[in-house]
């Protein structure tokens, strides 16, 4: 890539550097840059009053850096299990959302255009509110004198099935979570569906393919960059979500979000805080990756 950098003119290496220069810049300051002093932070000891501790602990003694953090993660299974648990609300939420935003992006994307163009806008009009006060409107409607809450526990009463709460529990953390991320799944999905070609569907029927067999074999495969890239604005968000949990959640509830809150806020470890912000930046990527290399070889198929 130097070299042939070096072959352009002066003039085509300065346009090079001024359109890649701020991205490289934004990057290393503010994904790199923190990692690194996250990274730093978690192999150094706590503080006696919480936070870090000094370097020097002592004139003239310097305190090196220490593993412990990592050993009492791995040595524990209670971290790990809210890892698993939380890789599976966040893969419960981006199945959900999958399964919602899937029918709704392609009725969106075979729409007239005045429609198309008022259906995007009411998918895109949730973000126009705050966040927070979207998630505890869902406080009102899962609450114990909600519709919602009445309507299910009345059903579940003609079965003979006790009433049910569903507000502080894992059903509200989930419900939540999928009305919080559903936009992010259909707008990919959406733009995605909206530029297949419907002669390839014309083409299917002419060979006799059903209405099923045109979906399974050609809309659906060529849909796959758009699935995953949709996955993944699901998936990693809800991974280290902290709020919804807080707020809809009971006290069992807790994620790795809310333990990484915890520990800088609350209990004040912050080495060992850093440590599972790295781990979990560590599979956040791993996704990114995972998803990148499906997401192109969706693409070569397609």
């Amino acid at each position: 890539m130097s070299n042939q950098t070096a072959k352009l003119p002066p003039s085509a290496r300065l346009t090079k550097w001024l359109v890649c220069g701020p991205p490289l810049v934004f990057l290393l300051l503010l994904f790199v840059a923190p990692s690194a002093i996250m990274v730093v932070a978690s192999l150094r000891f706590p503080g006696e009053f919480g936070g870090l501790a000094p370097v020097a602990a002592a004139p003239g003694v310097l305190q090196g850096l220490t593993l412990e953090t990592y050993r009492f993660f791995f040595g524990d299974f209670l971290y790990a299990e809210i890892f698993v648990k939380s890789f599976l609300v966040a893969l419960a939420a981006t199945l959900i959302c999958l399964v919602m935003a899937y029918p709704l992006a392609l009725l969106i994307a075979r729409s007239p255009k005045k429609s198309r163009d008022l259906m995007i806008l009411l998918v895109i009009l949730p973000f126009a509110s705050n966040f927070l006060i979207r998630v505890y409107a869902w406080m009102i409607l899962l609450g114990p004198q909600g519709a919602l809450s009445q309507l299910v526990n009345s059903a579940l009463g003609a079965f003979g099935i006790g009433p049910v709460h569903l507000l502080f529990s894992p059903f509200a953390v989930l419900v939540a979570m999928v009305y919080v991320h559903l936009p992010f799944m259909v707008l990919p999905l959406y733009t995605n569906l909206e530029k297949h070609d419907p002669s390839l569907l014309d083409a299917a029927q002419d060979l006799g393919a059903n209405r099923w067999q045109r979906f399974w074999h050609v809309t659906f495969p060529l849909s796959l960059p758009g699935i995953y890239a949709g996955a993944t604005l699901v998936f990693i968000p809800v991974l280290g979500m902290f709020a919804i949990p807080d707020i809809l959640g009971g006290t069992g509830d807790m994620l790795i979000g809310n333990l990484i809150k915890d520990q800088f806020l609350g209990t004040r470890d912050w080495p060992f805080g850093a440590t599972l912000s790295i781990l979990l930046t560590g599979a956040v990527l791993l996704c990114v990756l995972v998803a990148a290399r499906l997401g192109g070889a969706g693409m070569r198929h397609a």
